[in-house]
């Protein structure tokens, strides 16, 4: 370590924030010698990677989920910790850099300007967004006339009380705070659209729901004291009992920044700087949470209450369909302990590669048994997820591949964007032609078939980072993500494709997004 020369302060610091100093020499490796980008073999399309749930095995599936729900074995887990900061991005780029003339910006939106033609859609619908009310009781708090000030196009003084610490702190709070939604009995945040949701698919035979939060650690005030606020109405409402876990993303996790030569980034004080390394360092989350079968899901992708039908049906569809995986996993595995073997290796075999998506290698029918019967327990006996699929209708965001892996073998994996070369013309033609969106419709199996956990930890591919530039204090830096939660950090996992209709999916990453019908309050027919 002394060619990277820590100093006293520089080990008392890591020790703080229980980072080795192995991590640090192995992630500087990471950056001197990166090998984060996949060979994509081709897309996922529908029978070649994606399956389909048919009509006739709906209500199997639902009865195993409603089984397993019953009996408590579910919970759901949600990443909730980042600022909403990108989703306001465009409104704060018009607060900090244009000038005061809404007239000037209208006509700038006319001569083609993306961003100023995003914002004067913004003002002309500000009274449908859902904070709306929220705005107009801040702003009357300071004796500000929120219709005197639409009035005049005075949007600096909109903006400083959606985005501020003036107002409403819009811009610096999590999305699971923000108000998505509007019914007549009020306006609900994804925090609450989450519960309400879960309630009609996790709860059990005793009326408990368990959810599982991620949070940064300055937002949890809040989030606690929305909890106090909104728990008992939605109890009430949807007769169950809300178990709710918070945790924030460990510093343990965190990754030393590199300048341009790759050596350690100092701040101008002098201090290493290390950074939060990406969702992917919420595995050690998951894994805290001991669980038997987990949904998860995006904070941002919430439905209002007139379109959650087809959410309910298909998580019930996607939880039955990893329950009979599981189920079968867990039989084939006993076969195997029971030596059994030889009777049922074409059966398991056959259910490796059409169920379980697995691809042998072509010496495989040449190795010997042993190794034969080793390998096959190998792939059955690991955490298993079942991720539904929505069409592609360009959202931003990864999709299923099939990835050639180091030994040459494909798997199906989620990818993102960052993870590929597209500077490789046969790369990035792969890219292209994906049919299906990765919406983060994952219900997942975390133990074997004895009931023990698994350790997440074995089933990652460390290589699968993200490295991205960004600056500080002025300097240029190179930036450290872990494995993504769904892309590396679940690599070795046994992954299933399902598609799932694009009806499911309501994401919201930018402000406007709010303004889609779907998001809007329903109509009466």
């Amino acid at each position: 370590m002394h060619n990277i020369g820590l100093t006293t302060e520089d080990l008392s610091q890591m020790d703080s924030l229980g980072i080795s100093e192995s991590q640090l020499q192995s992630q500087i490796e990471i950056f001197k010698n990166p090998s984060f980008q996949l060979k994509l073999a081709r897309a996922c399309t529908l029978a070649d990677g994606v399956g389909r749930i048919e009509p006739a095995d709906m209500e199997k599936y639902l009865r195993l989920q409603q089984e397993a729900a019953d009996s408590g074995r579910f919970i759901k887990f949600i990443p909730a910790s980042g600022a909403a900061t990108r989703m306001f991005q465009v409104l704060y780029q018009v607060y900090e850099t244009y000038g005061d003339s809404f007239a000037t910006i209208r006509q700038q939106a006319q001569d083609g300007d993306a961003l100023a033609d995003n914002f004067i859609k913004f003002f002309e619908n500000i009274k449908s967004f859902p904070f709306y009310d929220d705005l107009k009781d801040t702003m009357d708090r300071d004796g500000i006339s929120l219709d005197e000030v639409l009035s005049k196009a005075e949007f600096k003084t909109i903006l400083e009380y959606l985005l501020t610490a003036t107002g409403l702190s819009y811009g610096s709070l999590p999305k699971g705070l923000l108000k998505f939604h509007c019914y007549f009995t009020g306006c609900r945040t994804p925090f609450e659209e989450h519960l309400y949701e879960a309630a009609h698919y996790i709860k059990d035979q005793q009326k408990i729901c368990r959810l599982h939060f991620t949070i940064s650690p300055e937002h949890e005030t809040r989030f606690i004291q929305l909890v106090q606020a909104v728990k008992p109405l939605y109890e009430e409402q949807c007769q169950a009992h809300f178990d709710l876990g918070f945790s924030f993303q460990k510093h343990s996790t965190d990754t030393i920044a590199v300048d341009l030569d790759n050596n350690p980034f100092r701040d101008k004080n002098g201090r290493l700087l290390f950074r939060p390394a990406g969702h992917g360092a919420l595995l050690e989350n998951l894994k805290d949470l001991k669980a038997d079968l987990v949904y998860m899901k995006n904070i941002d992708n919430v439905a209002p209450d007139h379109l959650k039908e087809q959410t309910f049906l298909w998580h019930k569809i996607l939880g039955g369909y990893l329950v009979e995986i599981q189920q079968n996993v867990h039989r084939y595995i006993r076969l195997l302990r029971e030596g059994r073997f030889f009777d049922h290796e074409p059966e398991i075999e056959d259910f490796l590669v059409n169920r379980l998506l697995i691809r042998f290698s072509p010496d495989f029918p040449h190795w010997s048994s042993q190794d034969r019967e080793k390998y096959l327990l190998a792939k059955l006996r690991r955490p298993i997820r079942v991720c539904g699929m929505v069409p592609n209708t360009g959202e931003p965001g990864g999709g299923p591949f099939w990835v050639q892996g180091r030994d040459q073998i494909s798997s199906p994996q989620i990818v993102e964007k960052a993870q590929v070369d597209l500077h490789n013309p046969d790369q990035k033609a792969i890219w292209e032609s994906s049919t299906y969106f990765n919406p983060v419709e994952l219900v997942c199996a975390l133990r074997d078939e004895e009931g023990n956990f698994f350790n997440l930890s074995q089933y990652v591919d460390r290589q699968a980072v993200f490295i991205s530039q960004k600056s500080k204090d002025g300097k240029v830096l190179k930036a450290l993500e872990l494995p993504g939660l769904w892309n590396g950090s679940m690599a070795d996992w046994t992954t299933i494709f399902m598609e799932i209709p694009g009806e499911t999916f309501y994401p919201v990453k930018t402000v406007d997004d709010l303004l889609r019908p779907e998001h809007q309050p329903a109509r009466p027919q």
